[in-house]
Parts: structure tokens; sequence; C-alpha cells
């Protein structure tokens, strides 16, 4: 498997490449919190785990570093972490690759838009603006993911 690392593109008003794994655990904590949700041990490693990664993560690769520490975790455990992360915005989803990626950009409107070399599996990140004023009449947008193939930078030079 490929290293896949993110790397922010786009300038934003707020710091997310300064934080440390814990600083990232800590804020996500207090995002549980003010959403009146438990921030289980649990979910915290699971988590950091994402933290830790520095990019896209599948499932099945939590899963098996979690079973050193944890015992033997089932696979729905991890999908229901996910889900819940995801659902506070914690995490993204990276459609392509079938992975998750942590996510500190809790700002109002924040869609996540993803940029894959299809080469070397580089993932970058930016923040694409809501479309909700894009939809058709009456249709209520839950959620969006924007996802564009191609080459990075460095892959194109090699090209």
């Amino acid at each position: 498997m490929n290293h896949i690392r993110t790397i922010s593109a786009t300038p934003c008003e707020h710091d997310h490449s300064g934080k440390s794994v814990s600083e990232q655990v800590n804020a996500a904590r207090k995002i549980c919190e003010q959403q009146d949700e438990r921030f289980t041990p649990l979910r915290a490693h699971i988590y950091e785990l994402i933290v830790r990664a520095d990019g896209p993560i599948k499932a099945y690769d939590l899963l098996e570093q979690l079973r050193p520490d944890r015992g033997s975790p089932k696979p729905p455990t991890v999908y229901r972490a996910l889900d819940f992360f995801a659902r506070l915005g914690l995490v993204h989803r990276v459609e392509a690759l079938n992975a998750y990626i942590a996510c500190d950009h809790t700002h109002p409107g924040h869609v996540a838009e993803f940029f894959i070399c299809e080469r070397c599996d580089e993932v970058k990140e930016t923040h694409a603006h809501s479309h909700e004023n894009c939809a058709p009449n009456g249709f209520v947008i839950s959620s969006s993911v924007i996802e564009h193939y191609g080459l990075c930078e460095t892959c194109a030079l090699t090209a």
C-alpha cells in the first residue's frame, strides 16, 4: 500500500497544521461535549489512530491496530465509531479509497474537496463552500464530498 498524506492546499482562516495529536484529540473531545455526545475511551483511541495515520486509513487497518491494545474488537465497533466521527465532522470518508481521514475543519459550510493522485495515492484536502444554493428546488443536501482524480505536482513532472 502506498503512503498517503494530507496537505491543506488552500489557505484557511484557522490553523490545523500545527496541532499535535493530543491537541487534535482534545479538540474532538470538546466537540463531542458541545454536542452532548460521549467521547468514550475506545472512541478516543480510534480517533487518535486516525489522526496518527496522517492521511486516509481504512476501517480494517484501524481494526488491526486496535487488536493489540483492545483484544479483538469486531468490524461494527470501528464502523460505528467512524459513522459517529463523520456525523460530527471529525472525519471525512474518501470514497475513492474507501478510507477515512481526520478533519479538524469544523467551521460552518465546510465541504471536503479531495485531490487524489492516481499514481502515488497522495491526497490533498481543500475546502469547498456549501453547494446548497446549487441544489434543485426542494432538495436538501445532507452531505457533500468532492473528489478529483489526476496527478499531483510531483507525478505530473515525471509523467
